[in-house]
Order: C-alpha cells, then structure tokens, then sequence
C-alpha cells in the first residue's frame, strides 16, 4: 500500500503554497469554454487561502513552444476567479523577477496565477535548473493536476527532486489516488472491466495489465471488430486494426490460461454509413454484411455485459461500447451505464470510471453523479489503469512506499 503525506498535515499559515493545477482547459475567443477542471480543483484552493496559505497557481495551456498571447493564461485566472469567488492576481512570467515580484507582494489568503509554464522550453524537457527556480518562490509544494501527472516535466516532477520543498497531493488528486487504490490495490472481488474505444493499440498494455487483475473483462467498440475478425467472423466495412490480429489471437488464450471470462459482442447494431439517424440494424456477430459498419453492440449483448455487472463488486470502465456520439448508436453505453449506476446507488457495486470519451458517454447518459469515481483525466488515467506509477504520484510518495511503486 502507497502512502502519501495529506493537506492535513501541512501548515500553510503564512507559507507560500505553489499549486501545479492543470488549467489546460478548451478556449475560443479567449474565454473558457468547458471549466470542468477549474471546478474540481477550486475546493483546495478556497481550502489554502482559507487557512491563511499564500496560493500560488502553476500550469501549462496548450502546446506553445515559445511565449504566445494565444496561450496565455491571463483569460484562465479570470475564469478561476469567477469560480473560487475571490480576487486572482496575475503573474506574466512563472519564473525571474515579474513572478518574483508578484509572489513578494502577496497577503495571506491571496490566490496568484503564474503565466503559464510552456512559454519555456525547459518546462518539457523537466530541466532541473528550471524547476529550481519555481521552487524559490514557494515553501510547499502541492500537486492537484492528476491529468497532467503523466507527464515528465519540471512543474509536476522535477520542482520536487530538484529542491527539498515538501509535497503534498491536493484534495481532487488525493480523491483519484484513493480511487485508483481501491479499484486495483484492494478491490472488492469479483472485479469487471469494460475496454472500449477505437484502437486495441493504444491499450494493449491495458489489456495485458487488466487480465492479470480482473475476473472478467468485457471488450467494445471498434476494438471489438479487431477480436471478431481476429476469431474469423465477417466485419464488412467495419472500423478494425489488421496489423493486430495476432495480438488479439494471443489476449484470448492467455485469458484462458488465467481463468478470465472475456466478453466479446454477440450482437450488433450495423448500419452503411455512420450518421446520426443512419438506416439501422440489429444482427448476430456471424452476419455482418460485406457493406455493414458495426457501430453498437446490441440487446443481446447488453444483457450479458448487465448481468456481469449484477455478480460484480466493482468495475473499472474505459471507453464507450459504439459511436456513442451518434443516434442511436449511444444506447448500448448508455444502458450499461444506466444498470451500473443503478447498482452503484444501490451499494452492490463501486465504480471507477475515466478518460475523456467515457466522461463524454457518461455525460450523455447522465450518470456521472452516480459512478464511486470518475475521472475526468485521459492519459493520467489510463496509465494508472496500465499499472504504470505516474512521475506526479511517485514524487508525492514517503520514502517507504517508493520501493513499492509499481514499474
């Protein structure tokens, strides 16, 4: 078990607290579009400048490779300001005198937004000279950005290594270790996963990872078609990696080896474009036409990955069952997510959920209340999943859980 000091610990009276928050949120016409991650994060900031911490805000915007307007930070601290319902001053530096002068002139209980750290180059190549010079201006350091934590850089991982400022998870980052700890460290068995989503590429190593962790493992999306050609089945025009075929050949037995029940669609919703509204039907997995796309699961298989989750104590979700953005090509992830929910509520199951098309599919069927977690991160989340220690939890880690840390 991993162990981490708590904001509970620290003493932020009077102390200079910088914050790395992920405020890379979507942007148009200069103002915030989608302030999700502002909103998860203002409750530990309200929390420090409550307790009379000087609150110092770090992150990145976009993928400047030089100072750029575009990707200032400015407009953000606006929209954080609005959210946390205090004043938020402006730094336009992160490091040097304008950043210095600005940490100088704060009070306790004031919030300071850096600008943000991309506007130098050293910030992604996790310089460790760089990293010093953040940790000047702050006396405590506090990680609250989960969605960047997988990221090797100079504000998330380097400002701790490189100085001896003590670190601390923020509260949102604290709830997603807690949550990823309960869901692998000491689940409630028996444990299920559903792996959608387009690519088995990009989830091989999830795949793997899952198999060795859960009792049964429920596959969708277009990496359904990839397993369904790889056993010999017909997939018409369907969306599907070729190249893959002998890996997914090897997942299944490999399931078999350790006793895993997979789940591969027995039905599908196929239709010959993919549109809203698009001429639809419901077939068997053996008779897609040669002009069909599969584009959902069907009732079939919607009832089987349902009573999988009835005989479950918890469940781990990444990426949606069909082209859920489309009618009605959603009702497959949307009716699983309605029964996981429903179970959820009712204390026979905890749920864990992430990444940004899961959110996007639990939004749409407007569960998102009702899952144990769900993360709004993506590729933080999914390593997590792949038992990968992220470079942002393993520099909040006490010395005796680092020996621990999972490679």
């Amino acid at each position: 078990m991993r162990s981490f000091r708590t904001l509970d610990d620290a003493d932020v009276k009077g102390k200079r607290v910088l914050v790395r928050v992920d405020l890379n949120v979507p942007m148009q016409d200069g103002k915030v579009t989608d302030a999700t991650r502002i909103e998860e994060i203002a409750p530990t900031i309200n929390e420090l400048a409550d307790k009379g911490g000087k609150v110092i805000l770090l992150s990145h915007l976009g993928r400047p490779k030089r100072p750029d307007p575009k990707y200032s930070l400015r407009p953000v601290a606006a929209e954080v300001a609005r959210i946390v319902k205090r004043p938020v001053a402006f730094a336009e530096d992160c490091v040097g005198p304008k950043a210095e002068a600005a940490v100088a002139a704060m009070k306790n209980g004031d919030i300071l937004c850096l600008e943000n750290t991309r506007f130098h180059p050293e910030e992604e190549k996790n310089d460790k000279a760089f990293a010093k010079k953040l940790a000047t201006l702050g006396d405590i350091f506090v990680e609250e950005a989960f969605s960047a934590a997988h990221r090797e850089h100079a504000s998330i991982a380097a400002i701790v290594t490189a100085s001896k400022i003590p670190a601390y998870p923020g509260r949102a980052m604290k709830a997603e270790l807690d949550a990823l700890e309960r869901a692998f460290e000491k689940p409630e068995h028996p444990v299920a996963a559903i792996v959608g989503g387009a690519k088995v590429s990009t989830k091989l190593n999830l795949l793997g990872h899952l198999l060795a962790k859960v009792e049964t493992l429920m596959i969708g999306g277009g990496m359904a078609n990839t397993f369904l050609a790889a056993q010999g089945k017909a997939i018409g025009k369907s969306l599907y990696e070729p190249d893959l075929l002998p890996t997914a050949r090897d997942i299944l037995p490999k399931a078999k080896l350790l006793h895993r029940e997979v789940v591969l669609p027995v039905d599908a919703v196929v239709a010959q474009k993919l549109a809203a509204h698009a001429p639809s039907r419901v077939v068997s997995v053996d008779e897609v036409g040669a002009a069909d796309m599969i584009l959902d699961i069907g009732p079939r298989t919607i009832e089987r990955v349902i009573s999988v989750l009835a005989r479950s104590k918890t469940l781990v979700w990444n990426g949606p069952f069909g082209a859920f953005e489309f009618e009605p090509f959603d009702n497959g992830t949307i009716e699983v997510a309605e029964a996981a929910a429903e179970l959820t509520t009712a204390g026979k199951l905890v749920s864990f959920a992430g990444g940004g098309d899961t959110v996007a599919a639990l939004n749409a069927a407007s569960v998102i209340g009702r899952f144990s977690h769900v993360s709004t991160a993506g590729g933080a989340f999914l390593e997590s999943l792949e038992g990968k220690t992220l470079p942002g939890v393993k520099v909040l880690l006490l010395p005796e859980s680092r020996s621990e840390t999972r490679k």
